[in-house]
């Protein structure tokens, strides 16, 4: 007889076991029909799932995140049955569910093409509405592998081999179709009719560029069909705001062939890097922190007592002197800065010591995973290394956390989710000081009233870690800084310093920190976020000065150098072409103010001044002028950023 009780601490009694789908009957109809799965004891099962013993039980729907997930695991395998259908030659591989959608590698004689998308989704849609169940089988291990290689699903046999003995091997059926899966599904296909496949691509087999080249087709399930076409639109915009192709419309970077995940950039891209890099130089200045900077390139014994050698390896460029001693190119900052804590003796009156480097770093990353300025091999860090006592550590927590806070408020970011990520599987340190380092960090955060979400096992291999996620003008979200507590490589180093009482040997806790994450990385986030129309402090280019005839040359060259000469980015634009060209050339370049140069405004020692959006303030003096530009340049993202 269960008892079983529910989210609500409302308990129900069976006489006998019961099933989930019979639990949700039994609270009413109108559940049981949106009833995805369940959650019992903490697991994902199916509708269908016993259950003997008492038990937490929670009914998933398609209202919650949870029963979302499972929509599109199934909309994945629903996508592999219409493959085999219609292409019965073709091997399907795995199919995981993905941000806002789901993907699945398939193994094909031939490229698939928009019109064979076109046609999946179609038989999709048709196999939906057939209403398949999908039921879930327990199989022997030999026989399951005997299975797949009966009918040509070899990769399918070969994930079976990889599975742990322990496991159970589950598939599931729908119809005719059957696949290898953990599990849960829904209950049958007719839960599965909101959808889109939206593009594919090529992909290695368990990502290693050794294996053979699968073909990944994407897409996209929903709850209902006005989140699907709120998505559609979504992405359309976001492909608008593409910040590669941006980029080259106004001429801000590149990428090359000679040197594949780095960035060149031109005149007006860094512009804009060298802006990100006062601002966080005056911030970080204005909160207690030095800048340092140390080497690019250091010898191997660094990252072995740093735990990186072991641990980071595979993503490190190496390099091999005469003398056969090995060196990398630094994947990160941390080595360097204890090595710079090691110098001289340390007092606790120096505590806290907040070291700042804007450190170039260079990590290797598969050719396939680079995307523009969001992925790259090199990059530049805002990093910083926080040294202080233990009882210091919260304060500094919260510190750092008001900071980052503030920082974004001045791009028009208020729309913050903060993760705590706990202790990894493969880490170094004990769980006692694992414990002190999430302690921190969870109490920093709830003395400032901010609620976080927990990612157990997603910290850091020498401690726990705070992300902080944006969210941009079109509602994608984006992780970018980060705030690390780590009492494990001051251990490593065998740094340490004199507190109170004389012990020179009381080690420091070490707080690891990056606002911006990547320069290059926050860059390209600022240009999808502003569709490349940077706010007036932010922008290359301020206000470019125009005339309407050589007559007022001399005039539009002297406003452009009085801006220069009082800190403006201006250009000045003498070109023999129609001023309408003139302006909506600019315009287009969002460049923030557009000052007109005629024979009225030359007399008058004045300029027409207009906004990138259309809006004519009129004729002002050039004292005017500045006292509006000082203006937008103190707001920042608080009160002026402009939206077109």
């Amino acid at each position: 007889m269960p008892e079983i009780t529910l989210p609500d601490s409302s308990k129900r009694k069976f006489d006998s076991p019961v099933s989930l789908i019979d639990i949700a009957k039994d609270i009413g109809p109108g559940l049981a029909k949106a009833t995805i799965a369940g959650v019992v004891n903490g697991k994902e099962v199916d509708s269908d799932f016993v259950i003997s013993d008492d038990s937490d039980v929670s009914i998933l729907t398609d209202r919650s995140d949870q029963g979302l997930f499972i929509i599109r695991h199934s909309t994945a395998h629903l996508m592999a049955m219409a493959i085999k259908q219609l292409y019965p030659s073709a091997q399907v591989t795995i199919g995981p569910v993905i941000e806002d959608g789901f993907y699945y590698d398939i193994a094909f004689e031939r490229t698939f093409t928009p019109e064979d998308l076109e046609a999946i989704e179609a038989r999709m849609s048709s196999l939906a509405k057939e209403d398949h169940g999908i039921f879930r089988e327990e199989w022997d291990r030999d026989e399951a592998t005997i299975f797949f290689k009966s009918i040509g699903e070899n990769y399918k046999a070969e994930i079976i081999d990889s599975i742990p003995a322990k496991e159970t091997i589950s598939l599931y059926r729908q119809g005719e179709f059957v696949d290898l899966c953990r599990g849960p599904h829904v209950p049958s296909t007719g839960k599965l009719g909101v959808f889109k496949l939206t593009k594919v691509a090529g992909a290695y087999w368990r990502g290693d560029q050794n294996n053979a080249m699968l073909q990944r087709i994407y897409g996209t399930a929903w709850a209902s069909k006005k989140e699907l076409k709120a998505y559609i639109n979504r992405l359309a915009e976001a492909e608008k705001r593409d910040h590669r192709k941006l980029g080259r419309k106004f001429d801000l970077f590149h990428f090359s062939d000679d040197a594949p995940g780095s960035v060149f950039w031109h005149p007006k891209g860094w512009a804009v890097f060298l802006q990100l890099l006062d601002y966080m130089r005056k911030r970080q200045k204005d909160n207690g922190y030095v800048e340092v900077n140390t080497p690019d390139v250091m010898d191997r014994s660094l990252w072995e007592t740093s735990g990186h050698w072991f641990n980071y390896r595979e993503n490190m460029f190496l390099t091999q002197t005469e003398d056969e001693r090995v060196f990398a190119l630094k994947p990160m900052n941390c080595p360097g800065s204890v090595s710079m804590f090691a110098q001289g003796l340390k007092s606790y009156r120096d505590l806290p010591l907040r070291m700042a480097e804007f450190g170039k770093v260079h990590r290797y990353e598969p050719s396939g995973a680079l995307h523009g300025l969001m992925r790259v091999r090199h990059f530049t860090q805002d990093d910083a290394h926080i040294y202080c006592t233990e009882e210091q550590m919260k304060q500094e927590c919260i510190d750092v956390v008001s900071l980052v806070l503030d920082i974004y408020k001045d791009f028009g970011f208020d729309d913050v989710v903060i993760k705590l990520s706990t202790r990894p599987e493969k880490r170094i340190g004990s769980d006692e000081v694992w414990d002190k380092l999430e302690g921190a960090l969870s109490n920093a955060l709830e003395v400032m009233g901010l609620d976080y979400v927990l990612y157990p096992g997603e910290g850091a291999f020498y401690g726990p870690k705070l992300e902080f996620v944006l969210r941009d003008a079109i509602g994608r979200d984006w992780q970018c800084g980060t705030l690390q507590v780590d009492m494990n490589l001051p251990e490593r180093f065998d740094i340490a310093y004199v507190d109170e009482t004389g012990n020179r040997d009381k080690r420091p806790v070490m707080l690891h920190r990056a606002l911006f994450g990547s320069l290059e990385r926050f860059i390209g986030i600022l240009i999808e976020n502003y569709e490349g129309a940077f706010p007036f402090w932010l922008a290359p280019e301020q206000a470019v000065v125009i005339n309407i005839t050589d007559s007022q040359a001399d005039y539009a060259e002297e406003v452009t150098k009085s801006l220069q000469n009082n800190g403006f980015r201006a250009i000045c634009d003498l070109r023999n072409e129609k001023i309408g060209f003139k302006i909506r050339a600019h315009s287009i370049q969002r460049i923030p103010f557009i000052l007109v140069v005629g024979d009225k405004e030359r007399e008058s020692r004045t300029v027409a001044v207009r906004t990138r959006n259309g809006d004519d303030l009129g004729s002002l003096t050039l004292g005017e002028v500045m006292t509006i530009f000082g203006k937008e340049a103190e707001s920042r993202g608080r009160v002026f950023v402009e939206t077109e």
